[in-house]
């Protein structure tokens, strides 16, 4: 599934604009990986947006 399993981001809509302003329906879809945590004293396999990944990795340091 395509949302983050610590702060939730997900796909989002809204509209492509072309030169003439015309509007076309769109996606933005979240940087979305597939991370080994360790978490309560395991390693545990989560999605995570890259986000959340870099302030894992910056809170371990």
């Amino acid at each position: 599934m395509a949302i983050c399993e610590k702060c939730g981001k997900k796909t989002t809509f809204g509209q492509s604009r072309s030169h003439s302003m015309r509007a076309t329906k769109r996606q933005f879809k979240p940087n979305l990986q597939k991370v080994t945590v360790f978490e309560n004293g395991r390693m545990v396999r989560k999605t995570l947006c890259t986000r959340c990944i870099r302030t894992l990795t910056k809170s371990t340091k």
